[in-house]
């Protein structure tokens, strides 16, 4: 696996082997990275847009397209114009300087206001089960409550959090080549901060940096003290302390007891009269909708859910008139502080820990010219009023993983149920519950929705597209490189780069130096290899940043590689390949089996969006990028004539998602509609560049139908992921696909095994443990569940 770098580099070949990578590495690049003009003069497009569908109104407003034209601002680079002050001094004294111009508003009175916060009354006089009326003290009540309000925050402290800022500011010039920011995307913040209403931020949460980034951000733009909601799984109490200090918000553990538990009740009304209180003040909040870095777990975050559970309560019950929702996302060229021990990924982070990782990270980045580069994204702000009222109407009946795909993969049936899928991975905790049973579903999709516009917002850096051509594409890097960048460009996705193109391969690859090797050939050409075992691990988890670009085309070729399974044989021509016939109904029924397959974590679909609605998506893509081409059978009304239509039969038009019975009428036009695959000499290492972006994950499903022969079950949840990890290792060192031998593919799989019926969960006194149903007992259908897997993979 090669991979060749056109072009003579400045460097002197040494006359020592051994020597010869480490030249090439400690040779001068001449890096000349841009970050404002566009890539290649290529168009950069805008993205952040809210959901027409379910916010219109907020879709029209707090944006104008001059502001698509304002550019980027690097928020770490602070100089003498920052300030009121200039002089040599002054140049000195910047970031010292700047610190203490910064407005932080007071917060008086905090502790009195939530004491006389309306559920905190009602528990003290016992208007509510588990108050005082119950045989409970005041006094002791009082101080239970000061108890739980000290674990929740503490007022922010002006000199700490400057003093903060500054040191803060220092550390991220010596991290960050840049921290880039879109000035149109802030002033569409800023301009929703002017409106009165309070400021709600959900955000992704690729690295525990981001709680602190997107505060020293906010606040160098003049937003003012930003409250972030922590998880007090990943900080010890000594880093707690400090955080609460700095405006940090923890749920203490009272909150997640049970509904009839006193203490519960107490520390849940404790805690939404503190989020009542922030909205009133129009303090900013910032809401991690991901689980933190290193977890092993579901995406959506459950305690995410339930702050913003605590937001939706307070809008719904009239507190504040409106709230207005900032989708976020911090991308990086490297995660600084990824962790490389999985066993150790969830520790919490001591104050002492945290101080030495900074130490080890200015020491790696004294005297290295190879520091990484970041990019904040703001999406636009959304009225959460106008998303409750809207989204209520777009909910409909589902079914589960088993109803829908198991009769199918038995052969018992082939018609696709006309029904969405339901796939909940992230358990229900106790402030969740407390609310009703539709409030819970409104959070839940609400969560979904604003991570899908998270992720869509995101750039891609240069790194993730190195990456996924070392994996991929094995041909020339320049070429590629700028191939690659271009077709992220015109699917209305973003990159977080720009500059000369050379140079821009070179920072990328001196990122990448622990999982590549440079190797000098004739002509001073450099060839580029990745390094065999579980660098190639690594790399694939880079290229799955890609993944949300080419969602839907990977989704379509995948799809018509099992339509083609059974036809052809996959090592076939491609001529032979495009002779096939592909019927529109068939195109819909392999894309549908293979969305429900993958877990909803990876697509992430809106929830106003209908199954059927991304099914025609993937098949437009299909036919936008050139894979296929409609063909006109003989006697068949060309799909382009529309005059021939029975407009007085039926409605022009339908609200978006609205898929009743009367549709189907729509889809018996489809049977006629024809599509081949495009014979053009681009397409087939276009449609094997797709089909490879979901095989890390199909594979991985694949081994582990192949595993049930093995398995050691019945046993835990835990332990037969680690037994499936295991097992995903030995492969990967037999046949040398390391893509597969990832730990969360391993609970991905188990997980969508589980709600598919292939494995059944029964309590047990040490708790609940997985078994084998009856159903797959049998080799047979084993098999038969490999093979529907396979047949979407493309060798």
């Amino acid at each position: 696996m090669a991979t060749m770098l056109e072009g003579r580099c400045q460097t002197q070949p040494r006359s020592s082997p051994s020597g010869r990578e480490t030249s090439l590495w400690s040779s001068g690049f001449g890096m000349k990275l841009e970050a404002v003009t566009p890539f290649l003069g290529k168009y950069r497009p805008f993205v952040g847009r809210c959901c027409q569908t379910c916010t219109p109104k907020s879709w029209e407003s707090l944006f104008h397209r001059s502001i698509m034209d304002l550019g980027f601002c690097n928020v770490i680079l602070v100089k003498e114009e920052n300030t009121r002050f200039r002089g040599w001094l002054v140049r000195r004294l910047c970031y010292f300087l700047w610190s203490l111009e910064q407005h932080i508003p007071p917060c008086q009175d905090v502790p009195q206001k939530i004491m006389e916060s309306t559920g905190v009354q009602n528990l003290l006089s016992g208007r509510v089960p588990g108050g005082t009326g119950e045989g409970q003290v005041p006094d002791l009540v009082k101080k239970e409550v000061q108890r739980i309000l000290g674990h929740i925050q503490a007022p922010p402290r002006p000199f700490l959090v400057r003093l903060f800022s500054w040191a803060l500011l220092r550390f991220l010039n010596c991290l960050f080549l840049n921290v880039q920011l879109h000035k149109g995307q802030m002033k569409m913040v800023q301009k929703a901060a002017q409106a009165g209403l309070p400021l709600v931020l959900l955000s992704t949460h690729k690295t525990l940096l981001d709680g602190i980034l997107l505060p020293f951000m906010l606040l160098s733009q003049g937003l003012g003290v930003l409250r972030v909601a922590w998880d007090s799984r990943t900080c010890s109490p000594a880093l707690r302390a400090l955080l609460r200090k700095l405006g940090g918000l923890f749920l203490p553990p009272e909150a997640s007891l049970s509904l009839d538990s006193s203490e519960g009740l107490l520390a849940r009304a404790v805690v939404q009269a503190v989020i009542e209180q922030l909205l009133v003040s129009g303090q900013p909040l910032l809401i991690f909708l991901e689980e933190p870095p290193g977890a092993l777990g579901p995406r959506l975050s459950a305690l995410g859910q339930a702050w913003v559970g605590f937001v939706v309560q307070a809008v719904q019950v009239g507190i504040v008139p409106d709230a207005l929702l900032v989708p976020v996302a911090v991308t990086y060229d490297l995660v600084p502080d990824a962790p490389c021990d999985i066993d150790h990924a969830s520790a919490p982070l001591g104050l002492w820990t945290g101080a030495l990782a900074v130490l080890r990270s200015l020491w790696s980045c004294w005297g290295c010219s190879h520091r990484i580069c970041s990019r904040v994204h703001l999406a636009q702000p959304f009225s959460l009023q106008e998303y409750i009222v809207s989204a209520r109407s777009c909910w409909g009946g589902r079914q589960t993983l088993e109803q829908l795909l198991q009769p199918i993969v038995l052969g018992q049936c082939t018609a696709v149920p006309d029904t969405e899928k339901e796939q909940e991975w992230t358990p229900i905790t106790g402030p969740l519950l407390a609310l009703k049973e539709e409030d819970q579903l409104l959070v839940r999709r609400l969560s979904c929705h604003v991570l899908s516009a998270s992720v869509g917002s995101s750039a891609v850096m240069s790194t993730a597209i190195m990456a996924t051509l070392l994996l991929f594409k094995h041909q020339k890097l320049l070429g590629e490189f700028s191939w690659l960048t271009e077709e992220i460009l015109l699917r209305g996705f973003d990159v977080g780069f720009s500059g000369q193109l050379r140079s821009l391969l070179q920072h990328s690859l001196s990122l990448l130096r622990a999982h590549v090797a440079l190797l000098r050939i004739c002509q001073g050409d450099l060839l580029v290899v990745p390094r065999p075992g579980p660098g190639l691990t690594h790399l694939a988890q880079l290229s799955a940043e890609l993944l949300p670009v080419f969602l839907s085309e990977a989704v379509g070729a995948c799809a018509v590689r099992g339509l083609l399974a059974g036809r052809v044989p996959p090592q076939g021509p491609w001529e032979l390949q495009g002779i096939l016939l592909l019927s529109q109904n068939e195109l819909y029924r392999q894309i549908l089996l293979l969305m429900h397959l993958l877990p909803q974590d990876l697509l992430l679909l809106k929830p106003c969006q209908s199954s059927y609605c991304y099914c025609q998506e993937v098949l437009d893509r299909l036919i936008q990028c050139g894979l296929l081409v409609a063909e006109e059978t003989p006697g068949s009304r060309p799909a382009c004539d529309t005059g021939r239509q029975r407009l007085s039969r039926k409605l022009l038009w339908k609200p978006s998602g609205d898929f009743t019975d009367s549709d189907s009428d729509d889809f018996e036009e489809a049977e006629g509609r024809y599509f081949r695959l495009s014979q053009q000499s681009h397409c087939p290492d276009f449609f094997l560049f797709l089909c490879r972006l979901l095989s890390p994950l199909l594979k991985a499903f694949a081994q582990a139908a192949a595993f049930l022969r093995q398995g050691q079950l019945p046993d835990t949840e835990l332990g037969y992921t680690e037994q499936l990890f295991q097992f995903l290792q030995a492969t990967a060192q037999e046949e040398g696909i390391f893509e597969c031998a990832d730990p969360k593919l391993a609970i991905s799989a188990v997980w969508t095994f589980r709600d598919l019926g292939v494995l059944q969960q029964t309590p047990s006194p040490a708790g609940p443990r997985l078994h084998l149903s009856p159903t797959f007992a049998s080799q047979d259908n084993q098999e038969k569940l490999e093979q529907f897997i396979r047949q979407f993979i493309c060798s």
